[in-house]
């Protein structure tokens, strides 16, 4: 991996350093170390901009690292300020550091949010910044050995238990990254099935493939809709990858994800055309995020919750073989459903995932299942760069969507709150009340359909079974459908790893 060793330090004379990395609001001069305040001063006295903007600055120290970069947060106080000002900050002095020729900076943080979150989390949230910035895209550390890693150390002034989560929340997030943020060809399902085997080897994580046309037809027939047409191209061929941790000692709560996996989305033959499929190849954030998350579990090895997660792996090709608009598929869960438009692929490839992931939580100890996609353009218009959390009935009622909401804010990894309503169930009806029970979808990308980021969640609910363990039957089951849509990254960034760092704060931390 690209992540350089990680040390904590708590002497600032230390040789081992070449650079101090300050992150802190212009408010917390008065907390910070006398030999840093006394080579700030001078600086900041001449230039307010530096001392009430945000931005890096850098002054000579008389300290053996001999570099300080004073990376401001800029305002924390204001009603509509959140942690994000620490992880942006953290990136930014990393980044200094390293343009300056820094090989081994020590960060540290001081101040916090004087309204919403603790000292403590605007430390992770600046080490996190930090962390992010030394990340390599996986095709240039294989490409060039010599560009793998961007500084060989990352020196942390602060607490060591705060230190190890941050690492194994971003070692989640390279795998999140890698997966997700990787060319076509390179992240092609089979290739993406060697890179997990490699991961997790010797892990407490077990890896299982299902794969083979003829099975998944029989056993996931939506996801195998998708990738029949890649299923006649041996390194395109689909596989979905199931991901499974089990503690030691007794299981008190069971937790099922499934994410969207699609290598590489041309739209099939609904085939995104005018210059919109460039960039297709980041749409598979969702099965990217289960993985990393997945690895963070390994490394945290969380006691009493059982993790079981689906890896949803299929390129939505177009060619002589490919499914189309009009065809009557049967899922999983036994529901009808007529293709209305085969570039709303990502549905289908987790719906059935989804739905076996329902046949085995029933039973389990407080069972919870998630969908993890990037799935609408709405999503993106609707709520800009967030992640949106939608809870069906026993979810909402558990308060899950909300409880998550507030574990991103407190790391820094956002999401807003979406509901399900009954125009979007009412949507999916097939409205001619003959041949199926569900349109798949409408043929207008899902930017120009109202709601169209909530009717999706309704689908996957409809067509799982899923609309079977709703808060009046016998057998609830919580599901919350995430969208990550807006907040994963676009070409030609990084991916952003969202929302490894929200659903390890909920669920591991």
């Amino acid at each position: 991996m690209s992540l350089p060793r990680v040390t904590a330090c708590s002497d600032l004379q230390s040789d081992k350093y070449d650079a101090i990395v300050l992150v802190a609001p212009p408010g917390a001069m008065a907390e910070i170390p006398a030999p840093l305040k006394t080579a700030l001063e001078p600086v900041l006295q001449l230039d307010s901009g530096a001392a009430k903007g945000k931005g890096c600055t850098l002054v000579p120290v008389p300290l053996p690292a001999k570099r300080l970069i004073f990376s401001n947060t800029g305002p924390v106080d204001r009603d509509y300020d959140d942690l994000r000002r620490f992880v942006e900050a953290g990136c930014a002095g990393v980044k200094r550091a390293i343009a300056a020729g820094a090989k081994a900076p020590l960060l540290m943080q001081h101040g916090a949010m004087p309204y919403c979150g603790d000292a403590k989390q605007a430390s992770l949230c600046a080490l996190l910044g930090g962390l992010s910035a030394t990340y390599v895209p996986l095709e240039m550390r294989e490409a060039d050995k010599a560009k793998a890693k961007k500084i060989s150390e990352l020196g942390w002034y602060g607490d060591k238990d705060l230190m190890d989560f941050a690492v194994k929340v971003e070692e989640g997030k390279i795998v999140a990254r890698d997966i997700g943020g990787s060319d076509p060809e390179r992240m092609a399902a089979p290739r993406v099935e060697e890179y997990v085997r490699e991961v997790f080897k010797g892990s407490s994580v077990e890896v299982k493939v299902e794969k083979g046309q003829e099975h998944l037809e029989k056993e996931y027939p939506c996801m195998a809709a998708v990738n029949r047409a890649a299923s006649v191209i041996p390194r395109h061929d689909g596989r979905l990858i199931w991901l499974t941790y089990k503690p030691e000692g007794e299981i008190k709560k069971t937790v099922y994800l499934v994410g969207k996996g699609i290598t590489y989305d041309t739209g099939g033959a609904d085939i995104k055309a005018g210059g919109v499929m460039a960039g297709m190849s980041r749409d598979k954030g969702g099965a990217a995020a289960v993985a990393g998350f997945m690895k963070s579990v390994d490394l945290i090895k969380p006691k009493g919750v059982s993790f079981v997660a689906g890896m949803a792996m299929v390129r939505n090709s177009v060619g002589a073989n490919c499914y189309v608009a009009d065809e009557i598929i049967t899922s999983r869960a036994g529901v009808r459903l007529r293709v209305g438009n085969t570039d709303a692929e990502g549905r289908m490839a987790m719906v059935d995932v989804l739905a076996r992931c329902k046949e085995m939580a029933i039973g389990q100890p407080d069972p919870h299942l998630f969908t993890i996609a990037t799935l609408t353009g709405h999503a993106v218009l609707a709520m800009g760069g967030y992640s949106i959390a939608m809870d069906n009935g026993p979810a909402r009622h558990a308060g899950v969507g909300l409880s998550l909401m507030k574990a991103g804010d407190a790391i820094g990894d956002m999401f807003e709150m979406s509901t399900i309503r009954r125009e979007d169930w009412d949507f999916n009806v097939d409205k001619s009340g003959e041949f199926v029970s569900i349109l798949q979808c409408n043929n207008a990308p899902s930017s120009r359909t109202p709601r169209g980021h909530q009717m999706p969640g309704a689908f996957l609910q409809q067509v799982s079974g899923l609309d079977k363990h709703q808060l009046k039957d016998s057998a609830p089951l919580k599901y919350t459908h995430l969208d990550i849509a807006g907040a994963a990254g676009e070409l030609p960034h990084p991916t952003t790893g969202a929302p490894v760092a929200a659903l390890a704060q909920l669920l591991l931390n």
